[in-house]
């Protein structure tokens, strides 16, 4: 297995920002995470609020953490809250579990990432960070 390269991460960046103004959606922050859950990649562009670096963090730690994409993660704490409580606070409350935490696997299917997208509403962020995960060659789990 290999993990996302800075050349990939920095695609998935790219692409999803430039998705978010093709779709004239509010100012994205994006941010790419390693399969250990750490920082690879990160912009917030101009006019995001400074607050959009913890909840892009938050969407991808989470996808990473659990292996699921932001939606199921919304699915399981709408049938389980407690377990998503507990969750939360296991990882030090760093979890934002909506679409937008989108899991990253790779051509062989393993999870090699997360990527988060925040500023927008949560499926328009997923379908900005879907177009950067596929652009970079990977398989994106929303």
């Amino acid at each position: 297995m290999t993990g996302i390269t800075i050349d990939q991460a920095r695609t998935i960046v790219r692409v999803a920002l430039e998705k978010g103004r093709e779709m004239g959606l509010k100012p994205l922050s994006v941010i790419v995470l390693d399969a250990g859950g750490h920082p690879k990649a990160f912009e917030r562009e101009d006019g995001a609020s400074p607050g959009r670096f913890a909840i892009a963090e938050g969407k991808a730690y989470g996808a990473v953490m659990l292996g699921m994409g932001g939606a199921a993660q919304m699915a399981r704490a709408e049938q389980q809250a407690y377990f998503m409580a507990a969750v939360n606070g296991a990882f030090g409350g760093r979890v934002v579990p909506v679409p937008g935490g989108i899991l990253v696997r790779d051509g062989g299917g393993a999870v090699i990432g997360a990527v988060g997208v925040t500023g927008d509403s949560s499926d328009n962020d997923l379908k900005a960070g879907t177009a950067g995960v596929e652009a970079a060659g990977l398989t994106a789990e929303g």
